[in-house]
């Protein structure tokens, strides 16, 4: 980066730390755009420094989606808070279909916190934007004094495209309809509790994070009359279906065997006391469509990187009720509800 006049002397990111300035509106708040955020979301909406992106979009349906990260730890296996945010957004919008094009991304950060630690976690998001192909265009940041946050909190809104013809959405599931699922489940909770407790498994648990939009294109290319698709994230897939059942006024029948669950996973859902089916998920989709196209969804699915240990699951019953039951193992039935309480708090 070329020098800079107004600012003689250079942010130290290695052993500094966020102060209050870096949040005043002055100097120092736009020292720490432009040598830190802009440094490495470097994008031309970006870099012009408005406070708003303006840009025209392709012809299609507009959707936006935003989420808040507040995970803990902010670093763990298989990614941080940068990528988690970028992930999780992207796929928030993807999952109605959409062909994500632009995000933006609000920092709360805590005073004292280590301009290090910022910097890695700034690049780790642009990274993950850049192989997703989709851009932060803008962005605000805010500062907070020392123990009134937790180092660090991001907010990333999304907008995507949706093209003709598509219609996918959480209400429109029908009795027969068939449910599938992308691949194991969960691998994130479990990743973000071993590092949160210190937990030492003979193989290291990684999280999935990745952005699911390239997986959802070839999926519509396959089978444009998906009916439902949603990433389950917190609440896992139990609670996720119940979520689906109930907007779309149905039941689920799902089959214990069928769900893919690393052993790896099972053994430390088991040692925990954890049931894999309400631990979170980043990097996985629920699709559910027609029974006469379920064969070739599933062969797309599989056909991608991120969906090889794509599954069917179970399918979608009439039941004024709205429940979702499970086939276990055992040849017996049980209710899957809804999560009561919370398994694992601060988990994305």
């Amino acid at each position: 980066m070329t020098s800079d006049r107004r600012f003689p002397v250079r942010l130290d990111l290695k052993k500094g730390a966020v102060d209050m300035s870096h949040g005043s509106g002055g100097r120092a708040m736009a020292q720490l755009i432009g040598e830190l955020f802009q440094r490495y979301l470097d994008h031309a909406l970006l870099t012009l420094g408005n406070d708003q992106a303006l840009f025209t979009p392709p012809p299609g349906r507009l959707v936006m989606s935003t989420d808040g990260h507040v995970i803990s730890p902010l670093f763990f296996p298989g990614g941080d808070i940068g990528s988690l945010s970028v992930h999780g957004t992207i796929n928030d919008v993807a999952m109605s279909g959409a062909r994500p094009l632009y995000l933006a991304a609000g920092f709360i950060l805590e005073e004292g916190f280590p301009l290090a630690d910022l910097a890695r976690i700034v690049e780790s998001m642009a990274q993950a934007a850049n192989a997703a192909g989709v851009p932060v265009v803008t962005g605000d940041t805010k500062v907070v004094e020392r123990g009134k946050g937790d180092g660090v909190f991001i907010t990333t809104t999304g907008i995507g495209v949706v093209p003709e013809g598509i219609l996918i959405s959480g209400d429109r599931a029908e009795p027969g309809d068939v449910i599938l699922v992308s691949g194991s489940m969960g691998d994130h909770g479990v990743a973000i509790l071993s590092k949160r407790e210190n937990l030492g498994f003979e193989t290291e648990i990684r999280s999935d994070s990745a952005a699911l939009h390239e997986l959802v294109a070839a999926m519509i290319v396959a089978v444009p009359d998906i009916h439902c698709l949603r990433d389950p994230t917190r609440g896992g897939l139990a609670t996720t279906l119940n979520e689906l059942a109930h907007q779309s006024g149905v039941g689920m029948q799902i089959r214990e065997d069928a769900i893919p669950v690393r052993p790896e996973v099972a053994a430390a859902c088991e040692l925990l006391g954890l049931d894999p089916l309400y631990v979170a998920n980043e990097g996985k989709l629920i699709a559910i469509c027609p029974p006469d196209q379920a064969v070739r969804l599933l062969d797309a699915m599989q056909a991608h990187p991120l969906g090889m240990e794509s599954a069917i699951i179970g399918e979608v019953v009439e039941d004024p009720h709205r429940f979702v039951q499970m086939e276990t193992g055992f040849g017996g039935s049980r209710i899957v509800d809804w999560l009561a309480g919370e398994q694992l708090p601060r988990i994305c």
